[in-house]
């Protein structure tokens, strides 16, 4: 026996809260105390709460910033959506942000890359397009557009009006994980290598009305008309889907384990996520955390694409999809 090991058992040898004292000094907590934060509990309780976030109202002030702001002085000119919950300004998920995003005419916004995987849902634009490892990628509306972690990118505008569109970020996961790094462009504006009007990193919006057609009917009465826009290979935290419901159409309710952002890229209706009803409309941005029920409703023909960290639960095992009343 050492003289460490020695002193750690005469330390040790009096009562059970002196025991417990011993063990803190060393850096470690016996498993049968009470914490403040438990090591597990019956079910999935998301911190965050489902919320909304208004196009119409965003878009004012975007057109207010651009007035004020360009891009020579903010790197990205955006607001980010912040959950409302305390301690908390930049995830709209556990694992994800999102954020409003705007370009004028004749613009840049400079290349830069890091860690966390991104895409882009194009609510208002003709002319706008996004560099990615050199490939120029049309941003029109109802396209989305994919920058992969690690790539190069920036932004550009040639059309004659201001672009509008949703960012959705893995941020929070990498903050998470801690495998964060970022990188300006060594020219601040990356060079053009070549168009790609047709690219793995865009899905068209003609594409996207055209697959929704032919996609088979929700046989669960959950979800409706669905795609899935493949980005296992690319950025496998994300998970893109496209929705299509029918003037009418209602849901069965369900929860699941997977956090979910909504993005109306068409139509208007209502969902009710937990105890919250929200009436939506084209460009509205909803935040629907895991295991809340869900419910929605179409009050037109609309569509809205789903971005959320599905693939991720799958692959850890840890989705779970519950039929509700």
């Amino acid at each position: 026996m050492n003289m460490e090991e020695g002193m750690v058992r005469e330390l040790a040898s009096g009562t059970l809260p002196e025991l417990e004292a011993t063990i803190a000094s060393l850096n470690m907590t016996p498993g049968w105390i009470k914490r403040q934060i438990p090591l597990v509990w019956k079910e999935m309780q998301s911190q965050f709460i489902p919320a909304q976030w208004k196009y119409v109202a965003a878009r004012e002030l975007m057109q207010q910033a651009a007035k004020v702001l360009g891009t020579d002085l903010a790197e990205r000119r955006n607001f980010v959506m912040r959950n409302p919950v305390p301690d908390n300004d930049f995830s709209i998920l556990r694992t994800i942000i999102c954020a409003y995003q705007t370009v004028l005419p004749g613009e840049t916004a400079m290349s830069h890359r890091h860690s966390s995987h991104a895409m882009r849902v194009m609510l208002d634009s003709n002319g706008a397009y996004s560099i990615v490892n050199g490939r120029k990628h049309p941003m029109d509306s109802g396209d989305i557009v994919l920058t992969p972690g690690g790539c190069w990118h920036g932004h550009g505008h040639e059309g004659m009006e201001q672009a509008f569109w949703v960012d959705g970020l893995d941020v929070p996961l990498t903050h998470l994980l801690e495998p964060m790094f970022y990188e300006p462009h060594p020219e601040r504006w990356e060079p053009v290598t070549c168009e790609a009007r047709h690219s793995p990193m865009r899905f068209p919006w003609a594409d996207t009305v055209e697959s929704l057609k032919n996609a088979p009917a929700d046989s669960t009465g959950h979800f409706g008309k669905t795609i899935l826009l493949d980005t296992s290979l690319f950025m496998p935290t994300l998970t893109l889907k496209v929705c299509g419901w029918q003037k009418g159409w209602s849901s069965r309710p369900y929860r699941h384990t997977a956090n979910v952002v909504y993005v109306v890229m068409q139509g208007s209706g209502s969902s009710t996520i937990g105890e919250c009803k929200f009436d939506w409309q084209f460009g509205d941005v909803i935040a629907s955390p895991g295991w809340n029920r869900i419910e929605h409703h179409a009050g037109e023909d609309s569509v809205l694409c789903c971005i959320s960290d599905e693939q991720l639960m799958r692959w850890t095992r840890y989705y779970r999809h519950e039929s509700m009343q």
